[in-house]
């Protein structure tokens, strides 16, 4: 018994999007879906009570900084992720496999697993596929996902080849290590860097491995957005239809909508709380810089299309203010404004899916949004 199940409930005529619904242990999920990131049990500047409240209806959480703190054990003593982070909905955990090849300076890749020091204080760790699944487990999201290793986007043919082999190698050992497969649903990972070959390898044999959902990995990792968009146009195809199809670490609006007309149904990025505390937000009419001293005097609010708790109460010189003053709330409001913003065109996304004109819906908000040449 898988932990989840996919309905594919209608293919757009137009651009061949899917909607759907995935059902999973906390509650069923509307697709295609964004995930905001709460990295260490949290979402940056929100309660559990404001994500519902913007429409949030799966998070995601990250192994690697749950693991080195506080520890997937106490987590686990905690009565599981959900319960310690009071977060009743679906949650899914990436493996740390990013985490290990981004932030840690020293590490030391082998078939075994990967030794590599702690960001936090140096000290030394390994994690095997084995060893990652086992902190899933313990964890206790809804969807955890394989260890796998992201190549760098330049490197070369023969190290992409070779790692997007051992990624399947360790796929296949998550797989084998899995404890709890009618609780938490385990996706596969496809890899294979730039190169279409790799790419179509991997794919299919990550899915002859039958998981009950897939994620396309190693993109939005600096290479070009039509690079990516052309991975994907060589990727999806080769997933089933009837299992959920999972874009990573991908969140800027073009991108979701381009995402969405290739086939895929999830996506997770920080981008949207990561701006936002810097003070940048999406609005309908393309980025805005709450901070710059224009908006001194803007009694507008955010965005006068959006209808999240800071547009319908504050305006952009209030929000500047709390900026330039250092305050708390200014990273609160404009992070809830970020999340609504995606979660709504989500919500816009599957309207127009249903209604057969997601190419019309697209070309609209690129022409309102600023987006040229996409």
């Amino acid at each position: 018994m898988s932990a989840i199940r996919f309905e594919l409930i209608k293919t757009c005529k137009q651009s061949g999007a899917r909607l759907g619904k995935l059902y999973t242990p906390h509650g069923v999920i509307d697709t295609p879906i964004f995930m905001p990131v709460g990295t260490q049990a949290t979402v940056k500047a929100m309660t559990p009570e404001e994500l519902k409240e913007i429409g949030a209806q799966i998070i995601l959480s990250n192994t690697y900084h749950l693991y080195l703190r506080p520890g997937e054990k106490l987590v686990e003593k905690a009565g599981g992720l959900h319960k310690f982070m009071n977060w009743d909905r679906a949650i899914l955990t990436d493996s740390g496999g990013f985490q290990v090849f981004s932030l840690s300076d020293l590490r030391n890749i082998t078939e075994e697993g990967v030794t590599f020091k702690s960001h936090i204080d140096g000290s030394k760790h390994f994690i095997s596929p084995e060893k990652a699944i086992q902190i899933e487990n313990a964890l206790g999201a809804d969807i955890i996902m394989a260890f796998d290793e992201c190549t760098p986007y330049e490197a070369d043919y023969d190290y992409t080849k070779n790692s997007m082999e051992r990624t399947l190698r360790w796929a296949e050992r998550c797989l084998k290590a899995h404890q709890k497969p009618d609780k938490q649903a385990l996706f596969g990972i496809v890899q294979g860097g730039m190169f279409k070959d790799l790419r179509q390898e991997s794919a299919r044999q990550t899915v002859k491995m039958d998981f009950p959902g897939y994620a396309v990995g190693g993109l939005s990792i600096g290479e070009p957005k039509e690079i990516m968009y052309q991975v994907l146009d060589w990727t999806v195809p080769f997933l089933p239809e009837n299992k959920p199809r999972y874009l990573m670490g991908v969140g800027s609006p073009d991108a979701l909508l381009e995402g969405v007309i290739r086939g895929i149904d999830m996506f997770d990025c920080v981008l949207p709380t990561r701006i936002a505390r810097n003070g940048t937000v999406f609005t309908s009419k393309g980025k805005l810089v709450v901070r710059n001293a224009e908006y001194a005097e803007d009694f507008r609010p955010l965005d006068d299309e959006c209808d999240c708790y800071a547009c319908k109460n504050y305006s952009r010189a209030y929000i500047r203010h709390l900026f330039k003053a250092k305050e708390i709330l200014a990273a609160r409001l404009a992070t809830i404004h970020n999340l609504r913003f995606l979660l709504k065109l989500m919500e816009d996304v599957r309207r127009a899916i249903m209604e057969d004109s997601l190419l019309d819906f697209k070309e609209e908000f690129f022409r309102k949004y600023g987006y040229t040449n996409e």
